[in-house]
């Protein structure tokens, strides 16, 4: 197989410019103002205070992370962590516990980070989730990231033959990026267009294929089945492929996003996590479920609905949005 290039490292983890890293994190913040204004700035107010912490204190932050979507389990996890690390730190008022529930925030994503790994080229990226999650935009807001910041030359499948306009959807949204598109239309096989575009990123030489998949099918075994039969047509061309599989989730569907997302994981073999639709919610908690429920790295954060409405996640920066005053 010497005639395959070796891409070491995640493709998109290149690192950023300082002036790229100052710009995603000033999307994030933009999209997270829902949340900061609501739920998050309710927390900031408990303690905002230098009044002694009491179990009343507690009881709030338990309220007020569950309203935002950080799910019980999660929130119990936080909570227990947060007052942990205030016993071992001396920390007695409320303001300085705000630091020590950031920190915990913060290790909740650091958790799941994810691993480097080299790939063969193509790089093959399997795009999974519900529908109506958004992984149509986030497909294009990806390929448009890897051309324009990374310089690579990508390739999409149109792998959801299932769902009424879905191919002609991401064919818009891939004429929008400048990234060519391998299409068969509705009802066509999945298998066909993902050896098709196979076919297309070997002879032209592409660096990444991004393949987008069925998102709802009449039952969990058909979905089963048709990632398999994917999964089965690209390791015959490349035996350590997919090399990443995303999974989609809506911000705005809370805890039913998680949930969804879950009947995903064993089906899908899902490796990293996208979260959308960032500001369209003021529960910005999600994140923190998906964190912990999901167990996988958070990747991105669409943080609106233009082509460079893509950023990075960073778990500090991510939590310092939440906060910021």
């Amino acid at each position: 197989m010497s005639f395959f290039k070796r891409i070491f490292g995640r493709v998109q983890d290149a690192p950023r410019t300082e002036e790229e890293a100052q710009q995603e994190e000033q999307q994030v913040e933009q999209s997270l103002e829902k949340s900061r204004k609501g739920i998050f700035g309710q927390i900031s107010q408990l303690f905002a205070t230098s009044d002694p912490i009491t179990d009343e204190l507690w009881e709030e932050l338990e309220e007020a992370l569950i309203l935002g979507d950080v799910g019980v389990e999660t929130t119990l996890y936080l909570v227990n962590r947060t007052k942990d690390r205030c016993n071992r730190n001396g920390v007695k008022k409320a303001n300085e516990a705000r630091d020590m529930l950031k920190a915990e925030m913060v290790s909740t994503f650091q958790e799941y980070a994810g691993q480097q790994q080299s790939a063969l080229q193509p790089y093959i990226i399997l795009v999974v989730g519900v529908n109506g999650a958004g992984k149509t935009t986030l497909i294009a807001k990806l390929a448009h990231r890897l051309k324009t910041r990374l310089n690579k030359t990508v390739l999409l499948a149109a792998g959801d033959t299932f769902r009424a306009a879905a191919t002609e959807q991401l064919e818009t949204w891939a004429e929008r990026a400048g990234v060519p598109i391998v299409s068969l239309g509705q009802g066509a096989d999945s298998g066909a267009v993902v050896y098709k575009a196979l076919d297309m990123a070997f002879e032209q030489d592409f660096d990444v294929l991004i393949v987008d998949t069925a998102g709802r099918l009449h039952a969990k075994y058909n979905l089963m089945k048709e990632l398999e039969k994917l999964y089965n047509i690209i390791r015959r061309r490349i035996p350590d492929a997919p090399h990443e599989v995303l999974l989609v989730i809506d911000a705005t569907t809370g805890q039913n996003g998680v949930l969804q997302a879950k009947a995903f994981l064993s089906s899908a073999g899902v490796t990293d996590v996208a979260i959308t639709k960032m500001d369209g919610t003021a529960k910005g908690g999600i994140a923190f479920a998906v964190a912990q429920d999901i167990e996988r790295p958070i990747r991105y954060l669409g943080t609106g609905e233009k082509l460079d409405n893509l950023a990075l996640f960073d778990a500090q920066s991510f939590v310092d949005a939440l906060f910021a005053e």
